[in-house]
C-alpha cells in the first residue's frame, strides 16, 4: 500500500507529462484503427496510459455501434465554491496553479461544464445575499460584493487556463430572505409578492458577472426545491409553483432584459422524484417554453442511478436537456491520502443514519470510485446530457462549511502545511471530462456482462471513447468489436478505462 500512496503523490505529474507527450500504443492488434487506453486502477494507476496487456482467464466482448445515435454530450466537471476558492486563496501560488492547472488545462481533466451558487450556500463561510436591503423592489442596491475576493478570481482564472472555454450553470440555494414567508437563509416559501423582485434578481446577476468578464450559460430556479431537512439555504417550491414562476415572471424576465439565450433548468434535486416534475414542468407548450431542461442529483441512492426516471424524462422531453448538476461523498471526512478507502465499501452517506426504514436499502456502504464511474456510466447510457460534480477543492474536514456538512472533493488540501492531494476521484472525473468533449455523441455500445459497465461516445473530431468500469476482482480479456474490426485489450480487476480509438 506504501508503494501504491507513493507512486499517486507523483500521479498528477506524471499524467500531465503523458498526456503532453503520449504515444501511440498498438496493443498488439492490426486493423486501420488505433487505440489508445488509460487506466485507473486499485493497483495504483492514475489514468495511466497502458502499454502492455497481460493476458487473463476472463473474457467478455464490447460492441460498439457509431450509427446508433443517441443525446449530444454537453460537457463534464465541477463546481466553484466559496469554499473551494476560499482554500485556493490559502494555498501557495504554485498549488493553486497546479490544482487549476490540473482540473482545467488540457492536459488536465479539461473540464467542460462547471456549476456555481448565486449568493450563499452551505459551501460558504456564512450566510449572505446579493440583495442585503429590504423591500428594494427594484434592487438598486444588489451587490455580488462577497464573490470578488475569492468566487470570481477563481472562475477568472480558470477562464485563463482553459483554452476551449467551460460552460457554467448557477443557481441560488435561496431567495433573499425577505422575499420569503419565514424571513430567513434556511427554508420558507417565496412570497407571491416578491415573485418579480426574484426574477430581476438573476437578471441582476448575469449582469454583474458579465462585467466581471464571466458569462453564465444556465441557471436554476433553486437547488433542491424539497428543501434539505431545513438545515442551509433552501427555499421549498412545488412542481407547479416552479413552474408558473418560470412560466410567468423568469422566463420573460430573461428574455426581455436580453438573457433569452441563458438556459433555464427545472428541479434540481433528486431522480426518484423526477416524474412529477417533469410532468408539470413540460404539461404543454406553453410551460414547456422556457425550460431548457431538468438538472438533477444522485443522493436518492448510494447505488441505483434511476434509469427508468431517466428514460421517462427523456421521453417526456426528448429535445430538452437531463444534467446531473451535483453528485458528491456526502457526509464523510475525508481520507487524506488513503487512496485505498475509495475503492473500498466503507463510505457512508446522509441516508444511512437519517433515512427512514422503506429507504434505508438504497444506502449501504459505498466504495466512492464505483459510485462515481457506475453513476455517470449509467447516466450516459440513460439520455443523461451532462454530469457536474459539486466542490472542486475542500480541506482535510471536508469543508469550510458554515454549516459543519462535511464532504468530499477530488482535490482535498492542507492550507496549513500547504500540501495537496489528487485522490482517486480526480482520475475518475478526468477519464470522462478530458476524453468526452462537449458537441459527443453517445453511440451504441453494447457488452456481454452483467457487472461489468460501459458506454461509448464519438467526438466531433471523428475519435471514439469507449469508458470500461470493471468494479469486480477478475480481470479480463476485452475483445471492442467495432465497424466489424476488433481490437483486444485487457482490464485489470477494480479498475476503470477509457479507450480511445481513431481511424
Amino acid at each position: 500500500m506504501k508503494r501504491h500512496m507513493k507512486q499517486h503523490l507523483f500521479s498528477v505529474k506524471t499524467f500531465l507529462l503523458v498526456m503532453t507527450c503520449a504515444v501511440f500504443v498498438q496493443c498488439n492488434n492490426t486493423g486501420k484503427m488505433t487505440i489508445d487506453v488509460y487506466e485507473t486502477s486499485e493497483r495504483g494507476n492514475a489514468l495511466t496510459l497502458i502499454k502492455h496487456f497481460e493476458a487473463a482467464d476472463q473474457a467478455l466482448t464490447i460492441t460498439v455501434n457509431p450509427e446508433e445515435k443517441f443525446q449530444k454530450i454537453t460537457g463534464f466537471g465541477g463546481s466553484f465554491t466559496e469554499a473551494s476558492a476560499f482554500l485556493l486563496n490559502k494555498v501557495s501560488p504554485e498549488n493553486r496553479k497546479k490544482i487549476l492547472d490540473a482540473y482545467f488545462s488540457q492536459e488536465g481533466a479539461n473540464y467542460s461544464l462547471t456549476r456555481t451558487h448565486i449568493a450563499s450556500c452551505d459551501f460558504s463561510l456564512s450566510n449572505y445575499t446579493y440583495a442585503k436591503v429590504e423591500n428594494d423592489l427594484e434592487l438598486k442596491h444588489f451587490t455580488i460584493e462577497d464573490d470578488k475576493e475569492d468566487l470570481i478570481p477563481m472562475i477568472l482564472d480558470a477562464q485563463k487556463i482553459s483554452k476551449e472555454g467551460f460552460n457554467i450553470i448557477a443557481s441560488p440555494w435561496t431567495a433573499p430572505p425577505w422575499m420569503k414567508d419565514n424571513k430567513n437563509f434556511v427554508g420558507g416559501k417565496l412570497l407571491p409578492a416578491y415573485h418579480d423582485a426574484f426574477a430581476l434578481y438573476f437578471s441582476k446577476y448575469l449582469s454583474a458577472y458579465k462585467n466581471e468578464g464571466i458569462n453564465i450559460w444556465g441557471v436554476t430556479v433553486i437547488n433542491e426545491p424539497h428543501g434539505n431537512g431545513n438545515n442551509w439555504e433552501s427555499t421549498l417550491f412545488s412542481p407547479k409553483e416552479m413552474t408558473d414562476f418560470v412560466q410567468d415572471y423568469l422566463g420573460p424576465k430573461l428574455e426581455k432584459d436580453g438573457w433569452g439565450a441563458v438556459n433555464i433548468f427545472g428541479y434540481d434535486q433528486n431522480r426518484a422524484g423526477l416524474k412529477e416534475w417533469v410532468d408539470e414542468m413540460y404539461r404543454d407548450e406553453k410551460s414547456s417554453k422556457y425550460f431548457a431542461g431538468t438538472a438533477i442529483h444522485w443522493y436518492e441512492s448510494t447505488f441505483d442511478y434511476f434509469p427508468d426516471a431517466l428514460q421517462y424524462a427523456h421521453k417526456k422531453a426528448p429535445n430538452k436537456y437531463l444534467i446531473e448538476t451535483e453528485g458528491c461523498v456526502d457526509s464523510e471526512v475525508p481520507k487524506w491520502r488513503d487512496d485505498a478507502w475509495y475503492w473500498k465499501k466503507e463510505a457512508t452517506d446522509w441516508g444511512w443514519d437519517w433515512a427512514s426504514e422503506k429507504d434505508k436499502p438504497l444506502h449501504p456502504k459505498y466504495a466512492p470510485v464505483n459510485r462515481y464511474a457506475t453513476d455517470i456510466i449509467g447516466c450516459l447510457n440513460n439520455y443523461v446530457h451532462g454530469w457536474i460534480d459539486w466542490n472542486m477543492v475542500l480541506d482535510t474536514q471536508g469543508g469550510p462549511n458554515w454549516f459543519k456538512n462535511w464532504c468530499v472533493a477530488p482535490v482535498i488540501v492542507d492550507p496549513v502545511k500547504d500540501e495537496v492531494y489528487f485522490t482517486p476521484l480526480y482520475y475518475v472525473m478526468a477519464h470522462f471530462s478530458k476524453f468526452m468533449r462537449p458537441g459527443a455523441v453517445k453511440i451504441g455500445c453494447e457488452i456481454n456482462h452483467q457487472e461489468v459497465m460501459t458506454t461509448a461516445v464519438q467526438n466531433p473530431d471523428g475519435s471514439i471513447v469507449v469508458a470500461l468500469f470493471n468494479p469486480t476482482e477478475k480481470k479480463y480479456n476485452v475483445s471492442i468489436n467495432i465497424k466489424g474490426e476488433v481490437k483486444k485489450i485487457t482490464i485489470d480487476s477494480k479498475a476503470l478505462q477509457t479507450i480511445v480509438i481513431k481511424q
